[in-house]
This record gives C-alpha cells, structure tokens and sequence, in this order.
C-alpha cells in the first residue's frame, strides 16, 4: 500500500557519483511509433527479436503519476513525456492532467514527431501541457519521407505546429537530427521557415543511440560547422542558457528574429551537467540515454511496495548514477564500445 513520503530537503536530496542532482524526469508512455525514422527506428531491423509491449504491460496513467510524484519528491522538477510516439497513447491529456496537478512540477512538455498533433493540441494545452518539442528534419518533402522511413507526412506536422501555435503552446521547438549527405544541405531551409515565427529550431548531432542506425563518425555535421554556415546568410550571437544544464548551446539572430539551437553530444558532449533519467513504458528506470541496463520499478510497485520503498530504490539507483557515456565515446576502443545499449525508441531521446 502506498505510504507518505515527505520530499526530501534541497540539500538531501540525492546526487550522483559525479555530483549531479535528479532534476528532470523524461517519461516514455508508448513503446511504439507511426514513423520508421533510420536513425531511430530503421524499419529494416528494429523489429529484430522485438515484440511490443501489450497494453497491461505498459505503465497505467495511475501507476506514471504515482512514480513521477515520488521522482518529485526527491528533486525532478520537469518531466518531458516521450515515446515512441507519445500521441499513440490514448487519452495523453488525461496524463497531462494529472501530472501538472503532482505539487512541485513547475514544467510539463511533450515530445512528438507531430502528425497527430493538430487534433490534440487544444486539449494537451487545456489539461495544462506548457511547452511541446517537434521533432522535423527537414522541410524537403522527398528527404522528410526518406527520414521518416516512408511513413510520415511533412504536411500533417507542419499542420501540427500551426495548430500548437493557435492553441497556445509555447515556446515550440523544432528538434532537428542533422547527417552529413542527407539533410545537412537543407538546414538553412529549416530555419528559413521558422525564423521569426517565435519557433525555436534546433539542430542535432547525429548519435550513435541504440544499436541499429549504423552510426559513423564521418556522418555527423558539427555544430560549429552549422554556426558559421548560418552566420552567414544571418548574422548570430551567443546567448546565455536558459537553467544550468540545458542541452542547447543558444544563438539568437542579429536582427532579433528568434534564436537557434545546438545540442552537441558528439564534438561537445555536456554529461558533467545531466539531471536527467529515464523512465520506460513499461516502468524500468534508466539513468542514461546510451544505458545497456536499467532498473525494473514496476515489479515491486505491483507487488506492494510502499511509497518509502520505491523513493528509496530510486534515490539508491541515482546515487550509484556514474554515467557519461558521450564524454568517453572517443577514447573508447573498438572493443570498449558497449555493443547492446538501450534503443532511443524505446526510453525517448
């Protein structure tokens, strides 16, 4: 049954082997997706030994809040709903609901790839949803098909953001996978849609996630590379961030049109500053995007175990936290690379 816990002090609550504190919680409600993008999930292998999740295996809205509520309890202060596709899941602005009201979140936001978007965005903005992130690559309908694995349509998600702009969602970013010999050429069109619209547009690195996007060096555009590229068709400066630990570096335009994104996790990887953990599905806490393993909470949440002891399994996990994977990707060997890590489609990226 569950029991009270009593959030823990600022200056108790649990930080990692590195120092770092749990601030944000990134919580995957849908193991599926209705794009097969190649980086992400390549239609031609992600189903591999892969069955998805069935319905009473997946977190229920009750059991996410339950969680998240003790995740709160012990520093998360912003928590991110991914998927998949978070869309997919029935009845999301139910969640959204229902998270907003936990007492000590300050930020509820939503990642999508947007096709469902223009349908929700009015009720996601009334159950209290604050901000959305986009995922779109590019603005070139044959490259966009190509990106999407043929199952996406760009008109939809360019529709989705119109319809979150009306209902009020703000700030939308547009997060932005860029690889060399794909879509690098077309990221200034990007920002050319989007400048002065109020739309933050974001670019990043090519990652080698999961195990399945044969991933190479050679394919990942620098961010340093895009700034000078777009410097100069539009003058740029640097911008402080926003909190400590945000993962964009900012640039805002000269002429005071918006701003720019970079997050950098190849050339500039920012791991001394994560705050963030995972939450799966189906209920395995993982502390890293680049994880091989995580812990399982929904066993013992289903078994009965009290609030006091699901806070104390998730504090115990973070303490022990010593990951920072993309600050030691280069100097690994080829046989150091961990071969098995846990798929961006399946914890969110």
């Amino acid at each position: 049954m569950p029991s009270t816990v009593t959030p823990l002090p600022v200056k108790h609550r649990p930080h990692d082997t590195l120092g770092r504190p749990l601030h944000d919680l990134r919580i995957s409600v849908m193991d599926r997706c209705n794009f097969r993008c190649p980086y992400c999930m390549p239609k031609e292998t992600f189903h591999e030994n892969y069955r998805f999740l069935k319905s009473n295996e997946r977190l229920s809205f009750e059991e996410i809040t339950r969680l998240t509520r003790l995740f709160v309890d012990i520093g998360v202060r912003k928590v991110r709903l991914t998927g998949g596709e978070p869309l997919l899941r029935s009845n999301l602005a139910d969640l959204v609901g229902d998270l907003t009201a936990i007492e000590g979140v300050q930020d509820v936001a939503l990642t999508t790839n947007g096709v469902l978007l223009a349908q929700h965005a009015v009720e996601l903005k009334a159950n209290g949803l604050h901000r959305i992130t986009v995922s779109l690559d590019t603005t070139d309908p044959e490259i966009f098909k190509q990106m999407s694995g043929g199952m996406g349509d760009l008109d939809r998600v360019l529709d989705g953001i119109r319809a979150a702009q009306e209902a009020g969602l703000a700030p939308i970013k547009i997060n932005s996978v860029i690889e060399r010999g794909l879509n690098d050429h077309t990221a200034l069109d990007l920002i050319e849609r989007f400048r002065g619209t109020g739309v933050i547009v974001r670019f990043i690195e090519y990652m080698d996630v999961g195990n399945r996007n044969h991933w190479s060096l050679e394919r990942v555009v620098p961010s340093r590379e895009l700034v000078d590229r777009i410097g100069q068709r539009w003058p740029l400066h640097p911008v402080d961030p926003n909190y400590r630990g945000e993962v964009a570096e900012r640039y805002a335009f000269d002429d005071g049109l918006g701003e720019v994104g970079f997050i950098s996790s190849i050339t500039n990887p920012f791991c001394g500053d994560c705050t963030r953990a995972r939450l799966s599905s189906e209920g395995v806490f993982y502390t890293c995007l680049f994880a091989r393993s995580g812990v399982d909470l929904r066993a013992p949440l289903r078994e009965g175990a009290s609030d006091a002891e699901l806070s104390q399994l998730i504090s115990n996990t973070w303490l022990k936290r010593g990951d920072r994977y993309s600050e030691i990707r280069s100097s690994l060997k080829n046989g150091e690379q961990p071969l098995r890590k846990i798929e961006m489609y399946y914890i969110g990226g």
